[in-house]
């Protein structure tokens, strides 16, 4: 077997495999302490995803917003930073967006209006991303407490500022955009009809091919990767550690900020408080399970909305509370099993002769 295969083998896909197996195998316990049959919980989960075009299309556009998050962190993460404020970054980006699709004059084309708005979104939250951004650089102060208290800061502002001043009588959401709505992707094809999916899947993929290219094909992506992996030797080998910092933190932003176009111009076409609650912090265990790279982000994306969309699904069978509880299980089994893994399949390599 070539070498290079066999090591993305060792490294990702089957310690991967062998987690997601765990966490299928608590899943069956879970399902059987409520007096159900897993297969018939699990058949009923694909049916209520996979297996019709509605649950399909939710599947998507749940995955579209994670995708954003998961990429938002991961690209933190494999710098050596800890980014938990995707979910700030994620509805200031919507907010961006709907002001911005507001002031625009209803004559404006939608080919203008739309890059408008998704940049306004990823200024909104490269904005916020630099802030913790230029205090770890600059004062060292440490990111996590940084990030979590700028959760609480910016969704605190963005809440005053829709009930006191943007808001549509009666509700919690602003006028709808004039200009600057993403199609459905019912808008092609029927075949989605009813659920939320849009097109921004293809800006969000788009946008997993652009990490993934800055990553692994460019000089900044590998003294971002360098910086992750050994600071000291990094800068000791000629990287500027602060300014990878800071820019490492403004892309992380950006993607997330990016990420509320979904909603706003995809989904509903105005900002609404609270859409994003939950998808930033959601964001890092796509991360965590993709193992912080682009393609297996986008799997781990389309997992994890699949058993969110499952849980509707299955909540007939058993509480859907039992779906959260098998994400948490993923998510332990990944961190816990994968290294283990990993160590016995190197310790299986056969020994070059000599």
């Amino acid at each position: 077997m070539n070498s290079k295969v066999r090591d993305t083998l060792v490294e990702g896909v089957v310690p991967s495999v062998v987690a997601l197996m765990i966490a299928l195998v608590v899943g069956d316990i879970l399902i059987l302490v409520f007096g159900e049959s897993p297969l018939a919980v699990y058949r009923l989960l694909l049916e209520g995803t996979w297996g019709n075009a509605y649950g399909l299309g939710q599947v998507l556009y749940k995955a579209t917003t994670l995708i954003f998050t998961g990429l938002a962190v991961a690209i933190g993460v494999r710098a050596g930073l800890f980014n938990i404020a995707a979910e700030s970054q994620l509805a200031a980006g919507g907010f961006a967006a709907a002001m911005t699709g507001l002031l625009l004059p209803a004559t404006v084309p939608a080919v203008v209006a739309i890059p408008l708005c998704m940049l306004a979104a990823m200024a909104a939250g490269g904005l916020l991303g630099g802030v913790p951004g230029v205090l770890k650089a600059r004062f060292g102060a440490h990111e996590v407490i940084v990030t979590i208290m700028l959760n609480f800061i910016v969704l605190a502002l963005l809440s005053y500022l829709i009930s006191a001043h943007f808001h549509v009588p009666e509700s919690l959401h602003t006028e709808e955009i004039r200009t600057g709505s993403i199609p459905r992707l019912t808008a092609a094809s029927s075949y989605f009809a009813g659920s939320a999916a849009n097109f921004t899947i293809i800006v969000a993929l788009i946008a997993a091919a652009a990490v993934w290219v800055l990553l692994f094909r460019t000089r900044a992506g590998y003294e971002l990767r360098a910086v992750g992996l050994q600071p000291e030797a990094a800068e000791y080998g000629g990287v500027k550690v602060p300014s990878v910092v800071i820019r490492t933190f403004l892309i992380s932003g950006a993607l997330a900020g990016l990420g509320g176009i979904n909603y706003v111009l995809g989904y509903k076409h105005y900002y609404e408080e609270g859409f994003a609650s939950g998808a930033g912090f959601l964001g890092i265990a796509v991360a965590l399970v993709g193992r912080s790279h682009p393609l297996g982000i986008v799997l781990s994306a389309l997992l994890f909305a699949t058993l969110s969309q499952g849980g509707l699904a299955v909540n007939a069978l058993v509480p859907k509370q039992m779906v959260e509880v098998l994400q948490a299980v993923v998510i332990i089994a990944v961190m816990t099993s994968i290294p283990e893994v990993r160590r016995a399949l190197r310790g299986a390599r056969p020994v070059p002769a000599t």
